[in-house]
Formats: C-alpha cells, structure tokens, sequence
C-alpha cells in the first residue's frame, strides 16, 4: 500500500493526505456533536486530552528521560490553557451551529495569527496582510449580518476561539525553538488533563457503552487531522495545500446535510469565499516574496 502511494505523483499524495485531514475534522465535529448530549464540555476534553497523552507517550519515551525534558514548561502551560480554551469555544459551537457556519468562522485563524505575530513574534505587518486582515472582516461581517439579523452567541464564542486558537500558534511558534513537535503535543495533552478532568468530576457522567466508539473517534480524529496536514506539507508547498482547505465548507456541507439535515446558508458561504480569499491572497504574496528574497 506504502509503494502504491509512493508511485503516485508528488501532488497527488499531498491531495490524499489532505483529504485524511478533512475527514479527520469531520470525525472530530460528528463526535463531539454527539457526545455534547450525554456529557459536559470539560469531560470530552479530558477524554481527548486522555487519548492524546496515551497515543504519544511511547513516542516520548524513546528517547529516555531525555526525551521529556524542556525549558518552556510555563510556555507549555500556558499554551496548553489557551488550546483548551479554543478548544471549548469550538466545542460549543459544533453542539449550537451549523457545520458550515462553524467552519466559514474558522477560516479566520490565519487572519487573527498573523495580527498576533506582530506584537508577540516582531514579524512586519505588511500591506498584503492588512487588505487580506480588511477582507477578512467583511466575510465576518456577511456571515453575522450585525443590523440585519440578531447576532448568534454561538457565531461570537467561534470566533473567540478562533482568536484563542491563532494565539496558541504563536505559542507554538516560540515553542519549535527548543522542543519536538511530539514534545509539544505531549505536554499539551499532559496539562491539559487535569484542566479539563478536575472540573469534569463535579459533574461526571459515566459513559455508556454507545459513547465510547464517539469518545475513540473524538480522541482519535484529532492526531488523525493533524498528522496528515503534516504528511501533506511535507510534500507540497503550503500554496498548493491551502487552496485545498477551502474544500472543508462544501464536504463539512454535505456531512450536515446527510446527517444532521442542515440547510446551505448562502451567507455563511460568501463569507467565507471571501475571508478564503484574503488569506490565500496573502499566503501567495508572502510566497512571492520569498521566491524574490532566495533568487
């Protein structure tokens, strides 16, 4: 199977891997969308985060005690607060909103990053990110609609999240300095354990046996997505892989569709072209300029 796919051209791998990464997030919406009726917001995180740190602890432990050292502990902590965050804002979202909606809301991130990382990492705030910051916040805009239709809750915690998931990139970004990627994933799940599980028992509820092939997916969906975003970066550049993610609206629209009868907002959807849009005129610019700077 492995030399199958290594037969196949370059782009081509990078558009399969892709394509696990969105089913990847589907997993992930279906199951939380599901678990969200029998059990609290912190006892699906804990759940998660408990899959995470069993799934990368051998990963870890390979390399001995060496393998779990770190000098960004607080750094650590502090990300991992901030993901968790991110993470229930989308998790109330999945639960109140239309998938498409949710996921026209999440094409912000790059947006809410890349005004971050002036301030926080010294990068210049060019004149390419602030028309695609501009054009960002008119899709968000089309999608509330503020005047026209009462302003959802549920869109605002979104982008809340958003912001939260943006400044936990950042995060990352100082954190690639000294640590592994699984390091950073390992210490995330690890605190954010606790964060999540202490809550949880003040209002625990036991799973029954029907919830644990959602509580596996939920766990499991999440290192899934993230595994083949970065099979499929590894390969091809990030202005090939990127268009790509603009598929997740109309395959997050017939997953809401098929299961869960949801209508197509087409406000939801030219927002969303247009936040898609200003990001990827960004991201090529950005890719133009580097071109430039190696000739």
């Amino acid at each position: 199977m492995n030399s199958m796919l290594l037969s196949l051209p370059p782009t081509f791998r990078a558009v399969l891997w892709f394509c696990g990464t969105m089913a990847g997030f589907a997993g992930m919406a279906i199951a939380a969308r599901d678990l969200w009726h029998s059990m609290s917001v912190f006892e699906i995180l804990a759940f998660r985060s408990f899959i995470g740190v069993v799934v990368v602890l051998p990963f870890v432990m390979r390399g001995g005690l060496a393998g779990w050292a770190t000098p960004n502990i607080k750094m650590h902590g502090l990300r991992a607060v901030v993901q968790l965050g991110s993470q229930a804002c989308w998790i109330y979202g999945v639960a109140l909103l239309a998938l498409v909606e949710i996921t026209a809301l999440e094409f912000t991130v790059p947006l809410w990053a890349a005004l971050l990382a002036a301030p926080m990492l010294g990068e210049r705030l060019r004149r390419h990110k602030w028309i695609a910051t501009i054009g960002g916040f008119i899709g968000v805009l089309i999608i509330l609609r503020p005047g026209m239709v009462a302003v959802s809750v549920p869109a605002l915690v979104v982008l809340v999240g958003s912001v939260f998931y943006a400044l936990s990139g950042i995060f990352v970004k100082y954190l690639t300095r000294t640590d592994t990627p699984q390091i950073i994933v390992f210490y995330m799940n690890l605190i954010q354990l606790p964060i999540g599980l202490i809550p949880a028992l003040f209002v625990w509820v036991t799973p029954s046996w029907a919830d644990v092939p959602w509580i596996l997916v939920w766990g499991l969906s999440g290192l899934f997505a993230h595994y083949t975003m970065a099979r499929a970066l590894r390969i091809a550049d990030i202005s090939l892989i990127y268009p790509l993610d603009f598929l997740r609206l109309p395959f997050m629209a017939l997953i809401g569709y098929l299961l869960y009868a949801e209508g197509l907002d087409p406000w939801a959807v030219l927002g969303a072209a247009i936040i898609f849009g200003a990001n990827y005129y960004s991201v090529r610019q950005e890719a133009l300029g580097a071109k430039i700077l190696s000739a």
